[in-house]
């Protein structure tokens, strides 16, 4: 197509889309040499982020709704079949219809065997289209449900706009790409999606994601997250309102470094979102690199561990995640496992997750600055050891506790210098918005008892009968 018929149905486009919804069957009758209108369709899908369009399902283009995403999540029950069958599409391309046996499947699994073993000991992965395969079929349903949680509590506190230009660092396969796609459709938005990656990754990505159509715009760039051009972005399309770093801090030299020069691309209002896994090692570092970009840097924490006290930064070990219920098993994972036994090797439907949410502009999922007239910040822990106090704390897990054993959760108020631990030794209806409050809610507690563990070298606040705990919020 010629550039100039393309200006044409750009410029009747940008004249028609405030007097009536765009219909390619009537747009192509006013351009030169009146193309066919499949040609003006494709055009107003390449162009709809540009012009601010979305295509509706008569096929007709309407502007982009303007203000925050409203979405609306009460769970993933289940990886999408659509996606799964995009996947198994893909494999069935590079392996057969029988992807998952002989030949193919075993050397399917003994590399997702071999991705498990390497991550256990912390040792690189090279993603060749092998292990990309492997890793699709074994952690895309996972990290899309975590994906769709994480951006849909951001959708729910208007942190995301209906018009949302996104930077995915480190993409992988999709789990992320393909949450934010279902949000932004279901939602009626526009996606302007970038995505960093440069392994044989980008590749199932790009397949299961699917090129850009009449509500989103795709764009993949093939290279490592230290050598991309952040700032030619910028300046191309305007900074990003949603910076996503999935399961990839971890595996970089410095990850602080790499997320503090992410942030001059991030706009003012905008938002950083950074997931890992739930291990220890991960979900800890994690909370460092946070530490490093917030109380040494010019971020702050959104969520979950905001730092409640003015002039204070956290630095107990923090091994803080959430959990959410496990998916249904899907279909390619089962494929693959049967023949090596059904044995659950590789089925991973499990949904816990580390994340972290930053901003530049100061503002917290939770505004409220305690008083020292009514609370104790956890910093002065040491000086309350066998006293009751009152906390605000923030609940940094779900219940830890082994069967049999009085609940336990980890708290935080941002000022902890040492994990302090809520151990609920007679449960009652004072206290059971503690068991039932959200990961990341924050609770007012009253008259707790300090006292120090020394098996666990942390600090227990014991709940018992003469202890009340509230949703402060």
């Amino acid at each position: 197509m010629n550039p100039e018929t393309r200006q044409q149905i750009r410029e009747n486009a940008q004249y028609l889309r405030s007097v009536r919804p765009l219909d390619p069957e009537e747009i192509f009758e006013y351009v030169e040499g009146q193309p066919h209108p499949a040609v003006v369709r494709q055009v107003l899908r390449e162009e709809a982020v540009d012009l601010a369009l979305v295509e509706q399902e008569d096929g007709t283009f309407v502007p982009a709704p303007e203000g925050p995403l409203s979405v609306s999540v009460h769970g993933v029950e289940r990886f999408p079949p659509e996606h799964a069958e995009r996947v198994e599409a893909l494999l069935t391309e590079a392996y057969g219809e029988e992807w998952a046996e002989g030949a193919s499947g075993d050397r399917l699994r003994e590399r997702v065997r071999d991705i498990k073993e390497r991550y256990l000991h912390r040792e690189a992965v090279e993603y060749d289209a092998l292990s990309a395969h492997g890793y699709a079929v074994y952690h895309l349903p996972d990290y899309y449900a975590v994906a769709t949680y994480a951006l849909a509590e951001l959708a729910a506190d208007s942190l995301l706009p209906s018009q949302l230009r996104v930077l995915d660092v480190g993409a992988g396969v999709g789990g992320p790409a393909l949450a934010l796609s279902d949000l932004v459709e279901a939602a009626g938005g526009l996606l302007d999606y970038h995505a960093v990656e440069p392994s044989a990754a980008a590749d199932v990505l790009e397949a299961v994601l699917g090129p850009a159509d009449g509500s989103r715009d795709v764009t993949v760039h093939r290279e490592t997250a230290e050598a991309f051009d952040l700032d030619s972005a910028v300046a191309d399309g305007g900074p990003f309102d949603l910076i996503l770093f999935s399961n990839v801090l971890n595996e970089l030299d410095e990850p602080a470094a790499v997320l503090d020069r992410y942030l001059g691309g991030l706009a003012e209002d905008g938002t950083v979102l950074a997931l890992e896994p739930a291990d220890r090692n991960t979900a800890t570092g994690l909370r460092g690199i946070e530490r490093a970009v917030a109380d040494d840097g010019p971020a702050t924490v959104y969520a979950p561990t905001v730092r409640l006290w003015p002039h204070h930064s956290p630095e107990s070990e923090s091994w803080s995640f959430d959990v959410k219920r496990d998916i249904e098993v899907p279909a390619m994972q089962k494929r693959l496992d049967d023949p090596a036994g059904g044995r659950g090797e590789f089925v991973n439907v499990d949904v816990q997750y580390a994340y972290s949410v930053l901003r530049l502009d100061g503002e917290r999922a939770i505004d409220i600055t305690p008083d020292r007239s009514s609370h104790a910040p956890m910093a002065d822990a040491e000086n309350y050891v066998t006293d009751r106090v009152n906390l605000l704390a923030i609940k940094l897990s779900h219940d830890l506790s082994e069967e049999e054993s009085n609940p336990l959760y980890l708290l935080g108020d941002g000022s902890q210098q040492t994990d302090h631990f809520a151990v609920v030794t007679d449960e009652s209806l004072l206290n059971d918005d503690l068991r039932t409050a959200a990961y990341g809610d924050l609770l007012s507690i009253q008259n707790a008892l300090v006292l120090w563990n020394d098996d666990e070298e942390a600090y227990n606040v014991v709940v018992d009968g003469e202890t009340t705990v509230d949703r402060a919020r």
